[in-house]
């Protein structure tokens, strides 16, 4: 089981051939997610109205790669803030799986939100793939996951709704390393 969990991981991180790129219109998106517990409707247009955006998709909540990216976006949540970027994890996980997972303080620690994508349409906005959930397979408490995995793949969209940047097969702490450096180089790039 662990050897399925670490291909799959594996297969989520690597590039996302079709994805949309630099220079690409973000396509915008409205969805039920999660912060801290509480539900509510996020929107693209109005999370860019603030400014930049980093969308991270992700397979599934409770599995080793997507805990490990949603735990270092938390630890550096302000680093994000103080470049006036805010941050949306986007999976095909429920919104109740989404609820537990965006207050537990080993992974988004109540400081990021996540959007359930259960039917996969925004994925498919951003040219994402979607892989059929393998037979048996668990989280790591345990529950079964029952729901496609999307690609991991993170668009940092610019204020006026342009991608700046895709980031993908790289590991989950890369990804959030990379979209950092991203955030911050346009907090420059605004400033000058």
């Amino acid at each position: 089981m662990t050897r399925l969990i670490g291909l799959l991981a594996l297969m989520m991180s690597l590039p996302a051939a079709g994805a949309l790129t630099a220079g690409d219109k973000a396509p915008d998106f409205e969805a039920p997610a999660a912060l801290d517990g509480e539900v509510f409707q996020y929107s693209l247009r109005s999370a860019l109205a603030k400014g930049p955006v980093v969308v991270y998709f992700y397979p599934a909540a409770y599995t080793k790669g997507c805990s490990l990216q949603a735990h270092t976006f938390a630890k550096n949540y302000d680093k994000f803030a103080a470049a006036g970027a805010s941050i949306i994890g986007v999976s095909m996980d429920s919104i109740e799986r989404l609820q537990a997972f965006s207050a537990d303080p080993e992974y988004c620690a109540g400081k990021i939100a996540v959007a359930s994508d259960a039917d996969g349409k925004i994925a498919r906005l951003y040219d994402l793939k979607i892989h059929a959930p393998r037979e048996g397979m668990k989280d790591s408490r345990g529950d079964e996951i029952n729901h496609g995995f999307i690609e991991r793949t993170t668009f940092i969209v610019a204020q006026d709704g342009t991608i700046a940047a895709t980031v993908g097969g790289v590991s989950p702490f890369e990804n959030v390393t990379q979209s950092l450096e991203v955030v911050q180089k346009l907090a420059r790039q605004r400033k000058e």
